[in-house]
């Protein structure tokens, strides 16, 4: 029987590291802040939250992130599509209810992500988004590639677009750990994930 993943792990479910309020923020979070809402992403988030833990930290991580979303060479609904293998993998429900939509929105079947949400091979996906299913689960599970799936990989999007795509499972399995560590909750308690993969 599957049941509903909740953020995090443990019996105890409060968020170990919330937002600190504003009036004990040092001086550094205070800047990461700041650039956070004048950036792209609006407001602080999501991996931000227990980030601003360690503001440096922070800082470089949401350029590496900035750039693999938002100017990276990989088609938009590739990235949003293994975003959400992440998500899945580590049982995430803060990234997987934010990508969901966006994955949408980018072309990708929602039959093909009520699959994966019930941690299963996707039954219907264009060859581009097999191609980056089959990277992403082989990294994820094998901590590596076949030469037939790095091949397809590097006639799809080039030997840039393999080292983009490595970056972006590295980025959102390193955000999704923070948050699964922090019990970062989903955005209004949307906890949609069922059973971790086996």
């Amino acid at each position: 029987m599957n049941t509903t993943i909740q953020q995090g792990f443990g019996q105890k479910r409060s968020e170990r590291l919330p937002l600190p309020p504003m009036e004990s923020m040092t001086q550094a979070q205070r800047v990461a802040v700041d650039a956070l809402i004048a950036g792209p992403r609006k407001g602080v988030k999501g991996p931000f939250i227990p980030l601003m833990q360690s503001p440096v930290l922070l800082e470089r991580l949401a350029g590496v992130g900035e750039y693999l979303r938002f100017e990276s060479v990989l088609p938009k609904n590739v990235n949003e599509f293994v975003t959400l293998l992440v998500a899945r993998e580590l049982g995430n429900q803060f990234e997987w209810a934010v990508h969901f939509p966006l994955a949408i929105g980018a072309g990708v079947a929602e039959t093909t992500l009520e699959d994966l949400a019930q941690a299963t091979r996707p039954r219907t996906m264009t060859e581009e988004e097999a191609d980056a299913w089959a990277f992403t689960t082989e990294l994820l599970h094998r901590h590596g590639v076949s030469d037939s799936t790095y091949e397809a990989a590097r006639e799809r999007w080039g030997e840039r677009g393999v080292v983009e795509i490595c970056a972006l499972i590295g980025y959102f399995s390193c955000v999704c750990w923070i948050m699964n560590v922090a019990r970062t909750p989903a955005p209004k308690g949307e906890l949609v994930l069922t059973g971790l993969p086996s």
